[in-house]
């Protein structure tokens, strides 16, 4: 046994460094960062609230990048910076913003402020202007059961405002390190390129990605269904239209020209400060004997930080009273890289479940002839909300 009373043949040995001092330290492969910065580091200002990477409340920075420490696996720190909120006693953004969360009254019991404050200082280094729904939305991530959040908004502004007006700007986006954890450093992976988009001639049709694999198995399924006041073949002809579907989901959108059963296209999720852009090909299947259908799907962010395949089988059914169709859906999907901290089966389901209810209104509007509201990207926190939720019930004249 170590001195730290773990069984060595358990752990394995790492490198990193923490809050600018390095750190040799050994650890079992599944211990999450926090656990090993608050236990074995004694720096408890790392919060942990759901450790479902939800509440944000054990927000660190590695590599210069807001990362969430309770789905971090500590071993995978090797060779990186992490910082903690007990290493920026010196740093001069978090000093403005501890001034303005105490003038703003931005913080009550405390146990969010460590993660909070970590992403308000991201959003001060990037955000050009303090546009109050562009802090709200970078806020997104970060849970508070007690402020309200208007005095934490508050505060984000000010210091936005006060760096800008003293010719401080933003710091470039596109100079900021992408990849996993410690891709910034020189002994890290180096990810390839994103691709260069294709030339495509006038008139015609660009040859699709690499289509995805029919028989996958996905890592987590579920079932789905809906209602729509419409009968059942106008439904599946609707289904029919790739560009009507697309329309109808929020995030989504179409790259390239479909063809017969293949259709490039792209999905955009948002979760707080974390945005993502999934681009890749489906496969789409149709019968028409059983209004059915099956589209399995591939796709990846630029630079293959998280890989996604995702199968959607559905079917349309007579519905509970005449001109009516119920939709029955079967989702199975797989989600590898960086976003797939937030893949867990129960945060997923919950947030289909809001995406689902908004596409089914959405395909009933399609289908009434009304216009849809411009696209969107998924934001689940929005999502989680209920502001959708109550939205939808209210189009469907639900109490």
């Amino acid at each position: 046994m170590s001195s730290s009373g773990q069984d060595e043949s358990a752990t394995r040995a790492f490198a990193l460094t923490v809050n600018g001092r390095p750190v040799t330290a050994r650890a079992a492969p599944r211990t999450h960062l926090a656990d090993f910065l608050r236990e074995q580091l004694d720096l408890t200002g790392t919060h942990l609230g759901c450790e479902h990477g939800v509440c944000g409340a054990c927000t660190v920075l590695i590599d210069g990048e807001p990362a969430r420490a309770c789905l971090t696996f500590a071993v995978g720190c090797e060779g990186s910076a992490v910082d903690t909120i007990e290493g920026m006693d010196d740093d001069a953004i978090m000093a403005e913003l501890r001034a303005a969360f105490t003038r703003e009254h931005a913080l009550q019991c405390g146990y969010c402020t460590p993660g909070m404050l970590i992403s308000a200082r991201d959003l001060v280094l990037r955000l050009p202007d303090a546009d109050e729904r562009r802090v709200r939305l970078g806020l997104a991530g970060n849970l508070c059961r007690c402020t309200g959040y208007a005095g934490i908004v508050r505060a984000v502004r000010a210091v936005i405002s006060a760096r800008r007006a003293r010719g401080i700007a933003p710091r470039d986006a596109l100079a900021r390190p992408l990849g996993p954890v410690g891709a910034a450093t020189a002994s890290a992976p180096v990810l390839p390129p994103p691709p260069q988009p294709r030339e495509q001639a006038a008139g015609t049709v660009s040859a699709p990605a690499a289509l995805p694999d029919e028989d996958f198995a996905p890592a987590h399924s579920f079932t789905q269904s809906f209602t729509v006041g419409y009968p059942p073949d106008e439904v599946f002809a609707l289904f029919g239209r790739i560009e009507d579907v697309a329309g109808c989901l929020p995030g989504a959108a179409i790259t390239g020209r479909p063809t017969a059963d293949t259709v490039e296209g792209a999905f955009s999720v948002r979760l707080g400060p974390i945005g993502a852009v999934f681009r890749g090909t489906a496969r789409v299947t149709r019968d028409e004997t059983s209004r059915s259908g099956r589209i399995v799907g591939a796709g990846a962010e630029a630079g293959g930080r998280s890989v996604t395949q995702g199968v959607i089988s559905y079917r349309v059914l007579e519905g509970p009273s005449a001109g009516t169709a119920r939709v029955a859906l079967e989702v199975g999907y797989t989600l590898t890289g960086a976003l797939a901290q937030f893949s867990r089966p129960g945060l997923v389901r919950s947030v289909a479940d809001r995406i689902v209810s908004l596409f089914a209104a959405n395909l009933q509007e399609r289908l009434a002839g009304k216009p849809l509201a411009p696209a969107r990207s998924v934001n689940p926190f929005w999502l989680l909300a209920g502001g959708a939720w109550r939205q939808i019930r209210a189009w469907f004249g639900k109490n």
